[in-house]
């Protein structure tokens, strides 16, 4: 294990990276004579004559033969860029809706006079071995020629000469995968591997749309309630009830609020799909048997805060799951931010990297799920099913009680850090705690795990875990979660530099060992994969009660909104469960399509050319200079980021920029300061060249010859609290800061840049968390996403007016539109939810009395409502009880968290106060579920609890004002009372978790209830401030009998 690093406030030395200059001519030598085929990532094979083969001369977007075979046979038929018909090529089989014009050129493979044109077996062969990657060839070209030419070829060779032609032909068409092998010939073997050729080059992922008959319907539905909801407000604003005129205008404006917010909540729903993977392809793509494995690596990510509140246990879970994923070891690396600065968390840590030597070999033994052994120990399932090695009971029997023993060692460790000692924590060498000031400390770096740390009890390899603790001083702003996230992006590049990262929350564990594998079928997509900023898996939780009172879950949003987003842009990040592009969360845009070729010619002099496509600049020897030492890609880049567009288009060798500065001379002043413009670099990423050379690998690695000490002091330099000064760091790279939900904002900039992102649900759940049960802790998380939800929108990110000048699709601005409008919706739905009580304990209405006609548009907007519910449940498969809840929520929430995120959101962002809600605890449980029952007073309970109060104590009112006034006065109360049961039935989950267990309904519960309703009963008997008041004279009986 090595030693812990620290840091100090000082600036660290500088370390780069060097390059062959020979090396880099070779690459762009080799890129220049070569192309790559944008399905499959194959080199276009050149034609018999030399050419280069062209799929589509329209747009000559480059496509491999096999893949251009294959589109022909079983595919579209048509270029996926300009989606041009394919024209069949000479030799190529005929499809149907060829020309009929178009000669056979079977001949062309036959040829007498020119055998030197034949490409030979043994080239074929070569070309096959040498690449990795291979779509799809299946397509199966006619050996039947017509003609004359045909025949008089024939004819020149003898019966079995020409069999004997004929055969060789098909065997080197089988060797391209132009032509499927017959089912008799060749052995088994060679079977075998021709079909996991074939195999290998389907694609990766495909995407699979909702069934027209549930999401037509669904749509047709929408258009109506649409229709609908137009002559409702007709109707609603055009008929005021003159004699409730206040109310009637609170009801009007309310209603319209619901309406805009519906429609900023359906419509992003309007396309949604599901996608689907293929491992296996994945595998015999990548991974082929006998080669190292082709896979990119992927640094995982995962944020603590104070393992006092987010107990070590938990941490630790999550760390072996990660540490046993189905993925190349020398492949993974967990970084674990410690922004606390504890001891209690790094013993821990060392106390898991000893446990990981055991559990992951018997993870990956018997292919154990989930790989946190917490809750796989804990499952209660059959866990002898399908295992088939004598040796698994006697191994999980010793595993479990190894786990036990190291859960007693890490409760130890918490039992001793309740009690700090005065002098401090002290480490086991003797030295004290660098975190003892946890608000003023230096950076430390602990590296348990990896190429030079410990290997396991079978001898192998263990991947990388890392501690990191970014430096804190005061008087510096640290940006919390964000400014965590940004700590490890800057680390992770220096020490490995992942092309993918992969965040997880503390309590979010990997449930699915290949959930990594899942998420490449879509990042090493070579047609997609460059394009997408990140892939969002759901996310799913354990210890949840069975019925879901407070919709924790959340299945609604995650099962429904996000597949719908998933068919406009993609889905929204989360926070937690995403595998990211690292060239995304560095600013960059993606890379842009590829453009079709102009058209130019010589037929006419220079000086007219600007009529046939534009001057011909001649190129610059200075530019062959730059190619030559590789800045060519540098320069290019840092024009974009110039003009604030930062394209990443290829990816360029990595130089120190010291050691580009000593190669200037010789150069004239124009291109020295092209050259010296690299500098801009440093006020982008930061003073530190090490980092600055990583982001421009596009395919990851650290710089060759560099030596783990210098790299561990560059990595503790680029964690310092000054670091990000006169940066873009949190502005235009990395997690965004200015708001708590820093999630939603930092894919809103991705998503604003034109990336693309992908919502991957696999069968079994990818990661797995930990979800407040409890009604007070459920409303605070609730609180604490509006509160970001209000910053957002009252900052210069806000998507009503940021971003028009991007590549943000509208129907996914109107997603983000919502997500940070939703809190607003609060304040017109308490005035909603406390306009039936009024009406009840008034005797007036919203409405006037209705007609026929506004009966009707009453009834059509409520069957609408429950229609597009239940449609929407049909093609998304989430259980109408899910879906209750949410609806639920929605008004639990809304008028009690959101409520409070709006005026405490404003509070902060316009006068600077800012406003905190304590949550006090109770005795609980310890029953299963126990936490469900706790009860925690704070302010945030106060409205619906008055809300549920004065509309049960109107419903008594009314129905007592019914049965004093007789017969007629039920008719206009039944609308009153429907009205006031809506609140009633939406807010029961919220009196249920008030009243706790059966018959333990808390005192200070029954206190306020009886406080509340005695107090609006005598007042409302003593005044009724509704009746009108009367004017002149008051007559009185004189008591004279006149």
């Amino acid at each position: 294990m090595a030693g812990l690093y620290t840091g100090s406030h000082g600036r660290h030395a500088q370390h780069g990276t060097d390059e062959d200059d020979g090396v880099v001519q070779t690459h762009a030598n080799a890129t220049s004579k070569s192309k790559t085929c944008n399905i499959c990532g194959d080199e276009i094979d050149l034609k018999e004559n030399g050419e280069m083969f062209v799929a589509c001369h329209v747009c000559g977007f480059p496509v491999c033969q096999p893949c251009y075979d294959y589109e022909r046979a079983e595919g579209q038929q048509s270029c996926p860029q300009c989606h041009t018909r394919y024209k069949r090529h000479k030799g190529c089989r005929r499809v149907e809706g060829d020309e009929e014009d178009v000669e056979d050129e079977f001949e062309d493979d036959f040829q007498l006079k020119n055998p030197t044109h034949q490409t030979s077996e043994h080239n074929v062969i070569g070309d096959y071995s040498h690449h990795e990657i291979h779509i799809n060839g299946g397509a199966i070209p006619s050996v039947a020629g017509s003609g004359k030419d045909f025949d008089g070829e024939k004819e020149a060779y003898t019966s079995e000469e020409w069999k004997e032609r004929v055969e060789k032909w098909k065997t080197r068409q089988e060797k391209r995968g132009l032509v499927t092998k017959p089912e008799d010939g060749g052995n088994d073997q060679d079977d075998d591997d021709y079909f996991r050729v074939a195999e290998a080059r389907q694609p990766l992922w495909r995407k699979v749309p909702i069934p027209s008959r549930l999401i037509s319907p669904y749509r047709i539905v929408i258009v109506i309630r649409l229709v609908i909801l137009c002559f409702f407000f007709h109707f609603r604003i055009l008929t005021p009830a003159y004699d409730a005129f206040p109310l009637w205008l609170i009801s009007v404006i309310c209603e319209i609020w619901f309406g805009v917010s519906w429609i900023l909540d359906q419509f992003p729903k309007w396309l949604p799909i599901t996608r689907e993977t293929y491992l296996d392809r994945l595998a015999l793509r990548f991974e082929r048997e006998g080669e190292p494995s082709k896979l990119l690596p992927v640094d995982f990510f995962v944020s603590s805060v104070d393992p006092l509140k987010e107990p070590p246990i938990i941490t630790a879970n999550t760390v072996l799951s990660i540490l046993s994923v189905d993925y190349p070891v020398e492949k993974v690396s967990c970084y674990v931010s410690d922004d606390g600065a504890s001891m209690l968390l790094f013993d821990a840590l060392a106390e898991t990297a000893e446990f990981a030597r055991r559990w992951v070999p018997f993870c990956k033994k018997y292919s154990i799920e989930p790989r946190a052994p917490e809750f796989y120990f804990s499952e209660k399932i059959d866990y002898l099913k399908d295992k088939v090695q004598p040796t698994f009971v006697k191994d999980r029997r010793a595993m479990k009680r190894e786990y036990e023993e190291f859960k007693v060692r890490i409760n130890a460790l918490v039992s001793k850090a309740q009690k700090k000692p005065e002098e401090g924590w002290v480490m086991q060498d003797g030295t004290p705690w660098p975190g003892n000031n946890t608000r003023d400390h230096p950076g430390m770096i602990q590296v348990y795990l990896g190429a030079e740390g410990a290997l396991d009890i079978e001898g192998k390899e263990l991947p990388r875990l890392v501690y990191v603790s970014r430096e804190k001083r005061p008087g510096y702003q640290h940006h919390k979660k964000a400014g965590a996230m940004n700590a490890l992006i800057r680390v992770s590049a220096v020490l490995t530099n992942a092309p993918f990262m992969l965040n997880l929350d503390c309590d979010h564990y990997v449930n699915n060992s290949k959930a990594v594998r899942e998420a490449m079928c879509f990042l090493m997509d070579p047609q997609v994969g460059k394009k997408l900023c990140y892939v969002q898996f759901p996310q799913r939780f354990d210890g949840i009660d069975r019925h879901d009172r407070y919709a924790n879950r959340n299945v609604v949003f995650f099962d429904i909104n996000m597949k719908g987003l998933d068919g406009i842009q993609g889905p929204v990040y989360v926070g937690t469960g995403c595998v990211f592009n690292r060239q995304a969360l560095y600013g960059y845009d993606p890379p842009a399509s590829e453009k079709r070729a102009k058209m130019t010619c010589d037929c006419w002099p220079k000086w007219c050319c600007c009529c046939c496509g534009g001057p011909r600049k001649p190129k610059s020897k200075k530019k062959g200079l730059k190619a030559l030492l590789g800045l060519g890609g540098l320069y290019s880049k840092k024009k974009k980021m110039m003009g604030k567009q930062y394209t990443r288009k290829a990816s360029g060798p990595a130089f120190d920029l010291e050691e580009i500065e000593e190669g200037f001379e010789g150069y004239d002043d124009l291109e020295k300061s092209s050259l010296m413009s690299q500098k801009n670099f440093e006020k982008r990423f930061g003073m530190s060249p090490v980092f600055i050379a990583s982001t421009l690998m596009e395919e990851g690695g650290r710089p060759e010859g560099s030596s783990p000490t210098a790299l561990i002091k560059e990595a503790i330099h680029v964690i310092s609290c000054g670091y990000e000064e006169k940066t873009e760091w949190g502005k235009e790279l990395g997690w965004i800061y200015g708001s708590i939900t820093e999630d939603i904002l930092t894919g809103f900039k991705m998503h604003c840049r034109g990336w693309r992102s992908v919502y991957c649900t696999p069968k079994r759940a990818a990661f797995k968390g930990s979800a407040p049960i409890n009604l007070s802790d459920r409303l605070h998380q609730v609180l604490r996403w509006a509160l970001g939800s209000v910053e957002i929108f009252l900052s210069r990110h806000c998507p009503l007016w940021y971003g028009y000048g991007g590549k943000l699709k509208w129907l996914e601005r109107l997603a983000y539109i919502n997500t940070i409008v939703y809190p607003f919706t609060s304040i017109a739905l308490v005035a909603y939810c406390t306009l039936p009580a009024v009406c009840l304990l008034t005797g007036k209405f919203i409405v006037p009395t209705l007609n026929n006609l506004a009966s009707i548009w009453f009834i059509a907007l409520f069957i609408s409502i429950i229609a597009t519910g239940v449609l929407e449940l049909r093609w998304s498969g989430v259980s109408i009880e899910d879906w209750w809840r949410n609806e639920q929520f929605w008004v639990i929430g809304g008028v009690s968290a959101h409520l409070f995120a709006v005026f405490q959101g404003l509070l902060k962002v316009l006068a600077g106060v800012d406003t905190n809600f304590t949550v006090t605890s109770k005795t609980a449980d310890d029953s299963e579920f126990g936490e469900l029952y706790l009860f925690k007073w704070t302010t945030l309970l106060i409205p619906p609890t008055t809300l549920i109060i004065i509309n049960i104590v109107g419903v008594v009112a009314g129905i007592s004002g019914a049965i004093n006034n007789g017969y007629g006065s039920w008719g206009p109360l039944f609308g009153k009372l429907f009205f006031a049961f809506w609140v009633i039935v939406h807010l029961y989950p919220f009196l249920k978790g008030l009243m706790g267990r059966q018959n333990r309904t808390p005192t200070i519960v029954v206190l306020w209830s009886i406080l509340l309703a005695s107090i609006f009963s005598l007042v409302w008997v003593r005044i009724d401030p509704f009746l009108p008041k009367q004017t002149g004279p008051i007559l009185k009986q004189c008591g004279v009998d006149c």
